[in-house]
């Protein structure tokens, strides 16, 4: 492969001066994440300034770095750091041959960017570049730009927002041949106001498109018919998923048997088999938004099927742990990276599918930025609380009263006010055979209860 950057082409993108020639396989702008040849990012912050970390940066392998005032080692010095990594990507984007998928949605964005990623890759190892974590905002992209190789032939990049205007702006850097709508759901409603304004905000990825670009829309939500109008201002075809009359659905969908899913999915120009190995409807929905991005593409959607059944769980996202204990063993689903009223719903419809188990315990912690929409929207979370045959239920805050109450003492409950204290209580009640969902937004934390109950311990698909 060849050189991401040299001095000279980071010069000629930023308009800045090196201090001496240097030659980048890759970039980073956290200097724990430098390796042996990487260009670093002095990216300035409200807590910590890059400038502060360029030296373990060095010390870590980093080829050179990207400053915006003199350093000891290879630089490339610029007046504003970010606009310079911004500059990068508009050059990488520039100089690309690639086919760019562009992804976002209220809930199942990341999933769907990866599955779509292994399902590329089957059919061109080595050859599809993708957002890493979910590096999906103002600086997350530019820097998933910046890295992408200039011999890729596809990459897959995420976008996320908090705010109007946010997807426009990271669209038209991306300018993505098709771009991707996985749901609309009530994540950032604080800031946003309204589903209808959420739709609107998602419907930002089209402006991006490039000419006769594909957008790809969800046909199960009331915001269809404003996503298509949406995107008839800027793509070449449109093409919707998920429901019974969408124009990529599942004809056929029962549970195979390692969990997952065998499906027979109605394609634009085909039909095909497959199986998913990931639990749950919603990523039988997520699977027919990738073989409809595979075939607007003009990919190989035998090769996609076939990735799509050995795709392994997500770390956070449905990732499974076998936790062994004396007497047996209990099964923890990490689902601890994210959460929405859909994603909380989905994610309880499959505990509630979990067979051959002692207890359903549900580790449930609050959903952030719904504002005063938040405890309508707990307490919405009691009938697929109920649904799922849930035995024990941990909660974590105060926000989730409205839950417990909405239940009126249905299910034994467990309060706990923090990450820590749920970890204590769920040690305490965890015996053989029970089957563990763990489920909050990424800021409580609890993905330290997981590292800390499923240390160690396998995880499987």
């Amino acid at each position: 492969m060849s050189t991401l950057w040299t001095s000279a082409e980071i010069e000629a993108a930023t308009g800045g001066v090196a201090s001496a020639s240097f030659k980048a396989n890759g970039v980073a702008f956290d200097s724990r994440e430098v390796g042996p040849g990487d260009l670093f990012v002095a990216m300035p912050g409200t807590v910590a300034d890059g400038h502060d970390f360029v030296k373990a940066a060095f010390a870590s392998g980093a080829a050179g770095a990207i400053v915006s005032h003199a350093v000891a080692g290879p630089h490339v010095l610029v007046n504003d750091v970010p606009a310079a990594l911004t500059a990068l990507a508009v050059e990488a984007r520039a100089r690309t041959s690639a086919k760019i998928f562009g992804v976002t949605g209220s809930v199942g964005k990341t999933s769907t960017k990866e599955a779509l990623f292994v399902a590329l890759e089957r059919g061109c190892r080595g050859q599809v570049h993708r957002s890493v974590k979910s590096y999906n905002n103002h600086t997350g992209v530019p820097l998933s730009l910046a890295r992408m190789p200039r011999e890729t032939e596809h990459a897959v990049l995420e976008m996320g927002m908090n705010n109007a205007g946010e997807i426009a702006a990271l669209t038209r850097l991306v300018r993505p041949h098709v771009a991707i709508i996985t749901a609309i759901a009530s994540a950032h409603i604080e800031n946003l106001g309204s589903m209808e304004a959420i739709a609107a905000a998602k419907a930002e990825i089209f402006e991006g498109l490039e000419p006769d670009g594909v957008a790809i829309v969800p046909e199960e939500t009331p915001h269809r018919d404003a996503l298509v109008k949406a995107a008839r201002r800027h793509a070449g075809e449109i093409i919707t998923f998920g429901g019974p009359e969408a124009d990529v659905a599942a004809v056929h969908a029962v549970r195979a048997e390692n969990g997952g899913s065998l499906i027979t999915a109605r394609l634009m120009e085909s039909e095909l088999t497959y199986t998913i190995s990931q639990r749950g409807d919603h990523w039988v929905t997520n699977s027919l938004a990738v073989l409809a991005a595979v075939e607007a593409a003009g990919c190989d959607l035998a090769q996609a099927g076939l990735a799509l059944a050995d795709m392994d769980g997500l770390k956070g996202r449905g990732e499974r742990h076998r936790i062994k204990l004396d007497g047996g063993t209990a099964l923890l689903i990490d689902e601890s990276y994210n959460a929405n009223a859909a994603s909380m719903a989905a994610t309880l419809k499959s505990l509630g599918e979990e067979r051959g188990v002692e207890r359903r315990i549900a580790v449930l912690g609050p959903m952030r930025e719904v504002g005063e929409h938040g405890p309508a929207l707990h307490a919405g979370l009691a009938p697929a609380v109920l649904d799922a045959n849930v035995d024990r239920l941990i909660l974590i805050g105060d926000e989730m009263f409205a839950l417990e109450e909405a239940l009126g003492g249905s299910i034994p409950v467990e309060r706990a006010s923090d990450c820590a204290e749920a970890t204590e209580i769920l040690e305490r009640l965890l015996s053989p055979g029970d089957v563990v969902l763990v489920k909050a937004s990424n800021s409580v934390g609890l993905a330290a209860l997981v590292e800390r109950v499923a240390g160690g311990q396998s995880c499987f698909t």
